[in-house]
């Protein structure tokens, strides 16, 4: 089945059975690599992206269900010439060891700031606490994004 999505931006037309999980259209059909497979349930964030403005974690929902809302990747966010604010902020603040959850840590962030755009540190963990990380680098991801948040533009 033939559908049309709009990716950072951009239209594209993929071509999958309507339960494919968005994460594997992402990856596989568009060479998107922000999004990563974690768990494949739902439950790491390590696949975050927003659909439709919401933090929604791409590996489990299907394709058919994305509909005509706009997905923005990580990405999206920003160019490696001109980061997005979080992207600079966690480069800067150094808050990736392994780096695996960064895209939903970012994501998160992301999404924290478009509703809050000075957040508290427990507004900020708050926002964080489903986005598994296995590296303990919490301290630094929150400093991160609270160094974004003094940015201001997003």
């Amino acid at each position: 089945m033939s559908y049309w999505i709009t990716v950072n931006g951009e239209s594209h037309e993929v071509t999958a059975a309507p339960e494919t999980p968005l994460l594997y259209v992402l990856r596989n059909d568009l060479g998107l690599n922000g999004p990563k497979f974690g768990c494949g349930l739902g439950q790491c964030g390590a696949c975050a992206a927003s659909v439709g403005g919401k933090l929604t974690r791409t590996c489990s929902i299907a394709l058919r269900d994305v509909g005509n809302d706009p997905i923005i990747t990580l990405e999206g966010l920003g160019t490696l010439q001109r980061p997005h604010p979080l992207q600079k902020a966690f480069i800067d603040e150094q808050a990736a060891q392994c780096g695996y959850c960064s895209n939903g840590m970012i994501m998160a962030a992301k999404t924290l700031l478009d509703r809050n755009s000075k957040p508290s540190d427990e507004e900020i963990r708050g926002a964080l606490a489903d986005q598994l990380c296995r590296c303990g680098s919490h301290n630094r991801i929150v400093s991160a994004v609270r160094r974004a948040a003094m940015e201001p533009v997003r």
